[in-house]
């Protein structure tokens, strides 16, 4: 029986092929043998990669993109481009070409957010979006955003986040957990976290134990782990931001509504210092 060898296959089955795998596997291809070098760089190739839908995603950018090639596309794509007249940002993501967004501050609904007395909107640094805006004071936290499942890639999981600095002169954001919340349809998650940087509250539950309990620095360590499971706090991100999660929904492919929120409404106390640059929505792995 006659063996057919890799280089003895026509480029286009090859390119058929390796499209059936992923943006990762295919630079590996590339790594791995000379024989793919052609096939990988074909169009019918990075064709799959692209969301069915692309050329409605880029005639909404703000700025245009110009391509040689549907892999230039794509990894030009792979960067956060502004979207929907700068109020949103999209992106594929490079690993497993699934559609990722974000909405800005100014597509949240905010409680109170257009009365300049509670909140301050305004340029902010290191932002991708023209303005942000900033908790003055309130005692009701309430933030809200919503997308249709139907914007987002099918059969994956999404985590939701709600990215956010804390200005220096935070304060009572703290005090109680918050509730964060997503709705999709008749399905739902809570839970309470809380607005302060996870390394913070790592030292103040360490700081505790050491001084009212005695328990040995393994124990100790163990415990402190847990805590942090249990209870979810901001984290740092890459791009100098904080975040925290406001749960996860899979998108079956329906059209559904996904309605995401923070709120914290049961203090009294006053809040404030709490910056917001919008919610991303990314696919989990």
């Amino acid at each position: 029986m006659a063996v057919t060898r890799l280089y003895d296959l026509p480029e286009d089955c090859l390119s058929h092929v390796i499209g059936f795998t992923s943006p990762r596997d295919v630079c590996r291809f590339m790594l791995a043998s000379t024989v793919f070098c052609n096939s990988v760089e074909s169009d019918l190739v990075w064709d799959k990669f692209l969301p069915c839908d692309y050329l409605d995603i880029i005639s909404k950018l703000v700025s245009p993109v110009e391509f040689s090639s549907k892999r230039d596309l794509f990894f030009q794509l792979s960067t956060p481009l502004l979207i929907d007249g700068g109020n949103k940002t999209f992106a594929i993501d490079k690993f497993t070409n699934k559609k990722c967004y974000m909405l800005s501050a100014r597509e949240l609904s905010i409680a109170w957010g257009n009365y300049p007395l509670y909140w301050c909107w305004k340029r902010l640094l290191q932002s991708r979006f023209l303005e942000g805006v900033e908790l003055i004071m309130v005692c009701w936290l309430e933030i809200q955003g919503k997308i249709n499942t139907r914007m987002l890639s099918s059969n994956t999981t999404y985590g939701a986040y709600l990215v956010v600095k804390l200005a220096g002169r935070a304060f009572g954001l703290d005090s109680l957990p918050s509730e964060v919340s997503i709705e999709v349809g008749s399905d739902g998650s809570k839970r309470k976290i809380y607005l302060r940087h996870n390394k913070q509250k790592k030292r103040e539950f360490e700081h505790v134990f050491n001084t009212r309990h005695k328990i040995d620095r393994p124990r100790l360590r163990s415990i402190s782990k847990v805590c942090e499971v249990e209870e979810c706090f901001l984290h740092e991100r890459r791009d100098g931001w904080l975040e925290v999660e406001l749960g996860e929904f899979y998108c079956d492919g329906k059209d559904r509504e996904v309605k995401m929120s923070l709120k914290e409404v049961k203090g009294e106390h006053l809040k404030g210092g709490l910056i917001v640059e919008g919610i991303e929505l990314r696919p989990k792995f």
